[in-house]
């Protein structure tokens, strides 16, 4: 079996008095890339939260690399290796392109500096015609862009990417699918949540589907292809 970098069993998560995820269990393994699928308030970015240590289950457990880790600060779970890229990007607005990207730099959990800043600037041309730019002149493809090369300039084992297309223009929708194309050749695991079931089963090895905050499905991307009940039920296509 291979080896497990992310073990969540039975969360229960809750915002004030609003129960949110109700007794979820979500797994990633070294080297899978799996999609997290859902319409909107189902629960998506709860999770990866609760993940991150960026809210704190009530119930259940979150294990890393084998360690308990559930309810430990966000900064702890990054040293572990897990890299997230927010809804929203989250870049540092008033750095620089070169700045943004060179103080994340740093060697992965076994010392592993595969990605440098060579690397990211050779896997996202359009930000090397960017580099002197502030964080908040760039287009907001740009910023995914830049968001998604920050985050491996930390040489993760898993990247997390939350809404990885939203907004986006079609032409730089299909360069993010690319790049999510190249992180899986690399061999870092992924969770990638989108709304393109489309795009998002055809670089994904398992997909989950989250309705009000519980797995309805969880399978292969052929699975989840085959079902277009199931599809049009949960994901309204």
């Amino acid at each position: 079996m291979a080896a497990m970098l992310i073990e969540a069993k039975g969360l229960q998560t809750y915002y004030g008095a609003s129960h949110i995820l109700r007794g979820v269990d979500f797994n990633v393994a070294r080297g899978e890339t799996i999609g997290l699928m859902g319409r909107n308030g189902m629960g998506k970015s709860t999770l990866l939260k609760s993940l991150m240590g960026l809210v704190k289950p009530r119930g259940g457990t979150v294990s890393i690399m084998g360690r308990d880790m559930t309810g430990r600060p966000p900064y702890e779970i990054a040293q572990l290796g897990i890299a997230y890229v927010p809804e929203g990007r989250g870049i540092f607005g008033n750095l620089s392109v070169v700045e943004n990207l060179k103080m994340a730099a740093r060697p992965g959990t076994k010392g592993q500096r595969d990605w440098t800043y060579e690397r990211v600037l050779e896997t996202f041309p359009r930000l090397t015609e960017r580099l002197g730019h502030g964080g908040q002149q760039l287009s907001g493809g740009e910023q995914q862009m830049l968001t998604i090369g920050r985050a491996l300039m930390t040489n993760p084992d898993v990247l997390i990417l939350d809404e990885a297309t939203e907004g986006l223009a079609p032409l730089i929708a299909r360069e993010i699918w690319r790049i999510c194309g190249v992180i899986r050749e690399s061999g870092i695991s992924s969770v990638i949540v989108d709304k393109n079931w489309k795009h998002v089963t055809q670089i994904t090895d398992r997909n989950v589907i989250l309705v009000k905050g519980e797995v309805v499905f969880a399978g292969t991307s052929d699975e989840l292809r085959s079902k277009p009940q199931l599809l049009e039920q949960y994901l309204g296509v």
